[in-house]
C-alpha cells in the first residue's frame, strides 16, 4: 500500500485550494442567481447590514446581468422578505450575533419587501425569490424552478460571500447543479473572509472566475453553438 508523507499530502491540498474545476461553461444550461442585492445590504448607511463591498460591486454585476440577458441566460433574483409572518425562519436565528442584539435593531421597514437596488432592478418577467434564511434553496422553490428551465448550472453573484452566497453555492452543489461563482461579483464585510470564502469554494464546490471571465465564456460558448 501506498504511503503518503505529510509535506505530499499539504502540497496537494494547496493545489486543490489553487486549482479549478473542470466541467464547461454552456450558455443554454445556465442561470444567473442574483444573491440578496437588496437595499437593507446595498443602500449605503441605511442599516447596520450595509455591505459596503457591495454597494461597490454593483456596477459588475449590472454587467453581468446586461450580459446574462442578452445571451438569454435566465436571470434569478432573491432577497430576504416578510414571508410567512416570519414563522418560516430557522428557531435559532434570533440567537445569533450578526442580528446585533446590542444595536436593538428592528425597524419595521427592514426586511420586509425585498427590495432590490434600482441599479439592479429586475426586467419584466425576472422571478425575485423571496428566502426565509441564508441559502437560497432552502423552503423556495427555485431548485424546481431551474429543473424546469432546463438549467444545470448556476451562476452565481451578490452578497455575502460567505453566508448567503457560499451556503447557496453549496446546496446547488450537493443538488447536483454545477456551480460559477464570481470572485469580484460577490460581496462581504471582511475581505479576509471573502478570500477563504473564495479558496474553499474553489477546491470542492465551484469554479471560481471573475464576472468578466463569466461573461466572456458565456459569450463564447454561444458563439460556439451558433456556428460563429
Amino acid at each position: 500500500m501506498e504511503s503518503y508523507s505529510e509535506a505530499f499530502v499539504s502540497q496537494l491540498a494547496q493545489q486543490a485550494y489553487d486549482g479549478d474545476a473542470t466541467f464547461p461553461i454552456v450558455a443554454s444550461r445556465c442561470a444567473l442567481i442574483v444573491i440578496d442585492m437588496q437595499e437593507e445590504f446595498v443602500r449605503p448607511g441605511w442599516t447596520p447590514f450595509w455591505v459596503p463591498a457591495a454597494t461597490a460591486a454593483v456596477p459588475r454585476i449590472r454587467e453581468l446581468i446586461e450580459r446574462c440577458r442578452a445571451l438569454g441566460v435566465p436571470v434569478i433574483y432573491t432577497a430576504f422578505g416578510g414571508t410567512n409572518h416570519f414563522l418560516d425562519r430557522p428557531k435559532c436565528g434570533s440567537a445569533m450575533p450578526n442580528r446585533y442584539p446590542g444595536l436593538e435593531v428592528g425597524h419595521d421597514d427592514w426586511f420586509r419587501e425585498g427590495r432590490i437596488v434600482p441599479e439592479l432592478a429586475p426586467a419584466s418577467g425576472e422571478l425575485v425569490l423571496l428566502k426565509p434564511s441564508y441559502g437560497a434553496f432552502y423552503d423556495t422553490p427555485l431548485e424546481t424552478i431551474l429543473k424546469n428551465l432546463g438549467r444545470d448550472t448556476v451562476i452565481i453573484c451578490g452578497t455575502l460571500t460567505n453566508f448567503c452566497c457560499g451556503t447557496t453555492a453549496r446546496q446547488a452543489y450537493e443538488r447536483g447543479f454545477q456551480v460559477v461563482f464570481g470572485s469580484d461579483v460577490n460581496a462581504t464585510d471582511d475581505e479576509q473572509l471573502h478570500r477563504a470564502e473564495l479558496k474553499t469554494l474553489r477546491k470542492g464546490f465551484a469554479r471560481v472566475m471573475s464576472g468578466r471571465e463569466i461573461g466572456e465564456a458565456l459569450a463564447a460558448s454561444r458563439a460556439a453553438h451558433a456556428g460563429v
